[in-house]
């Protein structure tokens, strides 16, 4: 028993150490913008102090928006700058609409043209503490509702998080092949949080390999559809800003539209997978007469049911992301064809599509790995 304890403890040791060392060399050449004495742009905190005037009106057109401008003074709470004291003119538009008044932070753009030299304008609300009092309730939710499983949740969830920021981006920028190095994240993400919330058994070892497949059956049928559709990055709407961030850095943009698809995925296949392999381990103990045909039916069955609800959640989830979109095209009274041909749809009814096979895939192939595993034990 102590021998196991050990043996645990050097394996999150060196997992660890083997996390940051990756995370040190990915970062090692981070993009970083230059300020100088007398130039650079810097987006800082500030306070509103006061309304000085007030040129605003309501446009009842526009659903009530402002439109105009006031005039702000504002101290500068960060930056080189803290403490000064400015004058800023805060327009009004039904695009750029920051509404504030006395006591309000907000964020600001400072640019330097000089030495001591700067202009000052608002750039938008101070979310900080918005994003960062959300992130706690989630986390309070999570831990309160789940106890210790909800704590592993949440540390699984950081540890995603701070892979895909602080190795998926900076290794992508460095010419990694964004799908290798997104498949071979997903699995060690998955993983890492199978291994969080349930430890190392039968159960997690049947979801993480499941999860595997399912992604990767994702992105198979993604990669496919697309070349068949003429679909790359470069159909994108951030095409043409990835196309100059190419010209200083070495990044493959055609494998970032399949990567988009397995990361939007996984989360799906993730629960789905541990739900049927969670469920096989509990029919084996309740019956350990079974074998690998009556195993894998159980988790068949189960999966049947579960499968409909998490397609339609993803498909639900990308509708909901490009539903302004959907409207503005809704909007322009486009034929059948054309719609169907445009860039736009057809990238979110690949994305929407291989991602929901992805976890339809996922249910035999977890249902095979944990039905496997447990008819070993007869």
């Amino acid at each position: 028993m102590k021998n196991e304890l050990i043996i645990k403890i050097v394996s999150v040791v060196l997992f660890v150490a083997l996390s940051v060392g990756v995370i040190i060399y990915a970062n090692a050449d981070k993009p970083t913008y230059t300020i100088t004495e007398d130039s650079g742009v810097e987006f800082e905190t500030a306070r509103v102090l006061s309304v000085l005037e007030d040129n605003t009106a309501v446009d009842e057109e526009t659903e009530n928006v402002k439109k105009g401008d006031t005039t702000l003074e504002v101290e500068l709470l960060t930056g080189r700058y803290k403490g000064d004291v400015c004058k800023v003119t805060n327009y009004y538009s039904a695009l750029y609409n920051v509404d504030v008044s006395k006591g309000d932070r907000v964020s600001v753009r400072i640019d330097t043209t000089g030495e001591h030299e700067y202009s000052v304008s608002i750039y938008n609300y101070d979310r900080v503490p918005l994003v960062i009092g959300l992130v706690i309730v989630f986390a309070i939710v999570l831990i309160a509702l789940g106890g210790k499983q909800g704590l592993k949740a949440f540390l699984g969830l950081v540890y995603t998080v701070l892979v895909i920021v602080f190795v998926l981006l900076p290794l992508t920028l460095k010419g990694v092949a964004p799908i290798p190095l997104t498949i071979a994240i997903v699995f060690i993400t998955s993983a890492v949080c199978y291994l969080l919330i349930g430890g190392l058994q039968k159960k997690t070892i049947a979801a993480a390999l499941g999860s595997l497949a399912g992604v990767l059956i994702a992105a198979l049928l993604g990669a496919m559809a697309a070349h068949i559709g003429g679909v790359t990055t470069f159909q994108m709407d951030e095409a043409e800003a990835l196309l100059l961030v190419k010209s200083s850095y070495p990044i493959q943009l055609r494998g970032l539209f399949i990567s988009s698809i397995l990361i939007a995925a996984i989360g799906a296949v993730m629960d789905i997978a541990m739900s049927i392999s969670s469920a096989i381990g509990e029919v084996h103990e309740a019956n350990t007469k079974l074998g690998f045909k009556d195993l894998f039916a159980a988790g068949m069955n189960i999966g049947r049911d579960a499968m409909g609800t998490m397609a339609n959640t993803l498909v639900l989830a990308y509708v909901g992301g490009a539903l302004n979109m959907m409207v503005l095209i809704y909007s322009y009274g486009v034929s059948f064809i054309q719609l169907v041909n445009t860039d736009f749809v057809a990238i979110e009814m690949i994305r929407a599509i291989a991602g929901s096979i992805g976890i339809i895939g996922t249910v035999p192939c977890v249902s095979a790995i944990a039905a496997k595993l447990y008819s070993l034990e007869k």
